[in-house]
């Protein structure tokens, strides 16, 4: 019999993501025990303490973090909360997950990282699309060869409706909150770094959103430096639902991946033939994916491993984020090694 000891959890944050991480650990990790939430919203909290018998609810994430019981916490709050709350945990010896990003800023990422270090907890960032088996088998034909050489890489990410815009005002600009999966992505895909970065962008779904001073439709070009070339288009609204598609093209052939659809049933008629829509948005797109990567991190408590989505995987899609808002303003090709801390 198995008698390794359940890592024992604590939730920070209780909003969209935070529901969907409480729903995995209470009820799909027989290796983990939620044992209390932490959030601002109390109703929210209290009726997910009720919903999946969670024996402790508190408002101060410090009184969480003092908590001797407790192995691990999931930071699932506010972006801006994100760096405060780590470091705390870290310096209280617990191990962390935290939703994407660290922070927006470099250098609060590095103090976070080597207190991190210094602690010695295991800290892994909130990048799902890692763990969709579409995207594994993309980046399993890519490291074995089996397309030869890559050349291409193109992503498409397209959100079915854009988000709030008191949101967008404090999200970092589409760059660091809605590419920043994509980047993540393009590292993950081709195994290798981003040297130079060129993105171009307007204001084509909502002038809000130009008026709080970001852009809603972008396509950014990166080379990679052993010479492979992506391309990745966003945009803040697609009408047919969630668009998340993948192609890497190389010598020995091209590997894809194509929007799953709600179900699998085509209708054939006098007008031609229709077939359901991609899903309607990322929580149930990659919902699969948001329990393999909280397996993934009990796992690698357990086992004492590296967190298979690193502090260093967390800063480097930041960095590209920086460069591509810096050329998108300069409307200039931007060298990440012009991005400074």
């Amino acid at each position: 019999m198995d008698k390794t000891p359940k890592i024992r959890v604590g939730v920070i944050g209780t909003g969209r993501i935070g529901k969907l991480h409480i729903e995995h650990i209470a009820q799909d990790i027989p290796e983990a025990d939620l044992v209390a939430l932490c959030s601002l919203d109390r109703p929210s909290m209290e009726n997910l303490a009720e919903q999946f018998n969670v024996p402790q609810t508190i408002d101060d994430y410090t009184e969480l973090l003092a908590d001797p019981r407790i192995d691990a916490v999931l930071i699932t709050s506010a972006t801006n909360t994100h760096v405060e709350i780590s470091q705390a945990a870290a310096k209280a010896g617990k191990h962390i997950f935290c939703e994407k990003p660290i922070a927006l800023d470099l250098r609060e990422i590095d103090e976070t990282l080597a207190i991190v270090e210094k602690a010695g907890v295991k800290f892994q960032v909130g990048f799902q699309r890692r763990f969709d088996a579409s995207f594994m088998r993309v980046r399993e034909a890519v490291a074995s060869g089996k397309i030869g050489e890559p050349h291409i890489m193109r992503i498409t990410s397209r959100d079915p409706a854009p988000p709030p815009i008191e949101y967008i005002e404090v999200s970092g600009g589409i760059f660091l909150d809605m590419t920043i999966h994509d980047f993540d992505m393009a590292r993950y895909l081709i195994g290798d770094e981003v040297v130079e970065i060129y993105a171009t962008g307007d204001v084509r779904v909502d002038p809000e959103i130009g008026e709080a001073g970001d852009i809603d439709t972008a396509v950014i070009t990166g080379r990679f430096r052993n010479g492979v070339i992506a391309t990745i288009d966003n945009s803040r609204e697609a009408v047919y639902g969630y668009d998340q598609r993948v192609e890497v093209f190389g010598s020995k052939g091209m590997v894809t991946v194509a929007n799953p659809l709600t179900d699998t049933v085509t209708f054939s008629g006098s007008e031609g033939t229709c077939a359901a829509l991609p899903p309607y948005f990322f929580v149930e797109r990659y919902k699969a994916a948001y329990l393999s990567e909280l397996q993934a991190f009990i796992r690698c408590i357990q086992e004492d491993t590296l967190p298979p989505v690193t502090g260093k995987d967390g800063r480097a899609p930041v960095v590209m984020g920086l460069a591509a808002l810096k050329s998108l303003r300069e409307n200039c090709p931007v060298r990440l090694s012009e991005i400074s801390t």
